[in-house]
């Protein structure tokens, strides 16, 4: 395998690079590829391709010819990240050693297929939002897979979703765990101190009540992120603090799906924070090898 590491293309618009990439084809491959190595095919060439086996949003193709490349194919992507593809198209192909080929074959699938499922999921819970004449984004949180944070970020981006926080370094976000590790004493005046000693950052608290929300949004809190909050709740909240003359920004999470996300919207959403896409099957990807 090459040993340089140098980024994908920028169309993939994503912090992907070749020691991701190469870590990927190590874990599968430590230490040769036992069965191709062990067959005659140290001098044969072929080619492949990739095709989509149903409609889906792409991701991560580019990433996949790379991994080709990595292994000593040549290998280009057909169709770009980011876009929707038919059933049947063409996403990628390539041609090389027929070692080569084996060797980055499967990881570069299921790359493709993974990143694809998360960008399918988070493009149809968009797809609704938008089509039910609402523009609050779409946000996926840090619960993805451990390990997997550049991949999936860059799919909900490809899906047309953002990032709601890349990482306990990126925001802040005031869990009821925290509180609950507190001195009795110590709240709402911390959050105050929070707010003076990260002025640049919005201060988000996580909250399981409208009274809860209430008092910090009293307390100066600019965001609540509403935990298991109906559209019914979150739109009879929204009217309190109207009332109150609080001007906080509400973004319900858990249990954020395609099936309710309008509802959310319609009653008031600022931001949609959801988890869902993460969970949702991979994509479908044929690959066909061929001797060249």
């Amino acid at each position: 395998m090459p040993d340089t590491l140098t980024a994908i293309p920028t169309s993939s618009r994503a912090c992907i690079n070749d020691v991701l990439l190469l870590a990927l084809l190590h874990e599968d491959v430590p230490h040769g590829d036992l069965t191709t190595d062990s067959l005659p095919l140290l001098q044969r060439a072929g080619d492949i391709t990739f095709h989509a086996r149903g409609a889906l949003r792409l991701s991560g193709i580019e990433a996949a010819a790379r991994l080709l490349v990595l292994c000593g194919a040549s290998a280009e992507a057909v169709c770009v990240s980011g876009n929707d593809v038919a059933d049947g198209a063409l996403l990628l192909r390539g041609h090389g050693p027929a070692p080569a080929l084996l060797r980055g074959w499967k990881v570069a699938q299921t790359l493709v297929e993974f990143m694809s499922g998360i960008a399918t999921a988070t493009a149809a819970i968009v797809s609704a939002v938008r089509g039910a004449g609402f523009g609050c984004p779409v946000a996926c949180t840090r619960k993805n897979a451990p390990g997997t944070r550049a991949l999936s970020a860059q799919a909900v981006r490809d899906g047309g979703g953002v990032m709601h926080r890349l990482g306990l370094s990126e925001t802040l976000l005031v869990f009821p765990e925290h509180r609950a590790l507190m001195a009795s004493g110590d709240w709402p005046a911390s959050l105050v101190a929070l707010q003076a000693g990260q002025p640049e950052k919005r201060v988000v608290v996580e909250v399981g009540s409208a009274e809860a929300a209430l008092e910090a949004a009293r307390a100066g809190a600019e965001v609540l992120q509403l935990e298991r909050f109906t559209p019914e709740a979150l739109a009879a909240l929204r009217q309190a603090l109207r009332v109150a003359g609080l001007p906080v920004r509400l973004a319900p999470a858990g249990g954020v799906t395609k099936a309710n996300a309008v509802a959310y919207a319609a009653a008031g959403a600022d931001l949609l924070v959801t988890s869902s896409p993460y969970f949702a099957p991979p994509a479908e990807v044929k690959v066909t090898l061929v001797s060249h």
